[in-house]
């Protein structure tokens, strides 16, 4: 279905569930300094991309949650983190990701005024991984409390997540922007699953079970730091454990007809394809459960 935009948007707008356009592929730890894992396991720009372009924005988890009458909740939130016990380069980044599901997910509902103090703790995290420079802390939290303009805050927000993400995987820094993403997807993940559990509803039922493909992905991804680093090695099994709860959960595309419309005098052609999911109660309950210890696992100071 959807397939768009990188980190950058993902790691922003934020709460991120992805439609998959097509089906995915299918002990001893060395610990190291992330910052120091050799680029011979970067999965390569091609991977990456993939990857990328599987996200779509996590503002649409977002609005699903507000056209289906779900109210805002402030219990979704990772309030337990704490920015200043945050010492290694994997968990800054991890939770760069994670703060920025919960940033996105206040803008959406317009509860900006609330988030100065996570606006304070992503600006401490990015400092400490050397990319604060690209962060714009002072505006984004005058725009926050003065309530003024969403679509500036969600322009603002994503524009620094962006330069930020560029700036790492320019630097040889992909790894972290691995890990950012896991962040982002375990937090929207999150999000979603919880819903589940109080407003269920087919749509979103539906964008759950379409994860398990996106999951594989990102496991691929990360996988190649997981044999050299002992913090990857503990988020990779975690995924696999989310992942093994998906493995009877079956999923069918088809096709559907090209629709076109003008935007701003542009001729956009858009293609309808359509997926089914096929999962139990007892599996979609399987993955609420494993992804609610999993998240808590990794907020956990």
């Amino acid at each position: 279905m959807k397939g768009r935009m990188i980190i950058s948007v993902l790691a922003v707008s934020l709460a991120v569930l992805s439609c998959r356009n097509s089906p995915g592929k299918s002990e001893g730890f060395v610990l190291a300094d992330v910052d120091s894992l050799s680029a011979s396991v970067n999965p390569g720009a091609d991977a990456m991309e993939e990857i990328y372009r599987n996200f779509s924005s996590p503002l649409e988890i977002a609005n699903l949650f507000q056209v289906t009458g779900v109210p805002f909740s402030p219990a979704y939130l990772a309030k337990s983190l704490n920015a200043n016990e945050k010492t290694t380069s994997f968990q800054k980044a991890l939770y760069l990701g994670i703060l920025g599901a919960d940033l996105g997910y206040l803008n959406m509902y317009q509860k900006t005024g609330t988030s100065v103090e996570l606006l304070s703790s992503v600006k401490k995290i990015a400092d400490g991984l050397n990319v604060g420079q690209f962060f714009d802390f002072e505006t984004i939290k005058r725009i926050s409390l003065n309530k003024s303009n969403l679509d500036s805050l969600l322009f603002l927000s994503v524009d620094s997540y962006s330069r930020m993400d560029e700036y790492l995987r320019k630097n040889n820094r992909s790894q972290l922007s691995s890990i950012m993403i896991v962040g982002v997807w375990i937090e929207a993940q999150y999000f979603a699953t919880q819903v589940m559990k109080q407003y269920p509803g087919n749509l979103l039922r539906e964008r759950i079970g379409e994860q398990k493909y996106f999951l594989e992905d990102l496991i691929r991804i990360i996988n190649p730091y997981c044999v050299n680093d002992e913090e990857f090695s503990i988020v990779c099994n975690y995924l696999r454990d989310i992942a093994s709860k998906y493995e009877n959960v079956k999923i069918s595309y088809s096709k559907g007809d090209p629709s076109a419309r003008e935007k701003d005098g542009v001729l956009v052609i858009t293609q309808n394809d359509s997926s089914n999911v096929d999962m139990t109660d007892q599996q979609l309950a399987e993955i609420i459960d494993m992804t609610d210890y999993v998240r808590n696992k990794l907020i956990a100071n």
